[in-house]
């Protein structure tokens, strides 16, 4: 499976958990990225942002035989963070996607919109 099949993996359980607002950045071009895309989406509550985060992690493993090797953020949930090496998920309360505004820190990279 390449990397392509596997944003898409992540980008459609954050869809069919209700996510909104799902992208990906593509960050190859970018030498001083500490991934090569990031996946980023929003929810507007706690138990939504675990739920998309726990569905995404079920589903990288079923489909890709991957295993998250860091998170955070779980705890609060405000702004939870899977990290494959390659790839970062981005998983943020609505008004903390706002805050951050991660898109606009990334300008550069190459945005792709993701919708079921």
């Amino acid at each position: 499976m390449n990397m392509s099949d596997e944003i898409r993996v992540i980008a459609d359980a954050m869809l069919e958990k209700k996510a909104q607002n799902v992208v990906s950045l593509d960050l190859t071009k970018i030498g001083t990225a500490i991934a090569d895309y990031f996946v980023i989406c929003n929810a507007d509550s706690t138990t939504q942002v675990v739920a998309i985060s726990d569905y995404v992690e079920e589903m990288m493993e079923k489909k890709c035989d991957r295993s998250v090797l860091r998170k955070q953020g779980r705890e609060n949930a405000f702004w939870v963070i899977l990290d494959y090496s390659d790839i970062v998920v981005h998983i943020f309360l609505t008004d903390q996607r706002l805050f951050y505004r991660l898109e606009d820190l990334w300008a550069d990279a190459v945005k792709t919109e993701y919708t079921d």
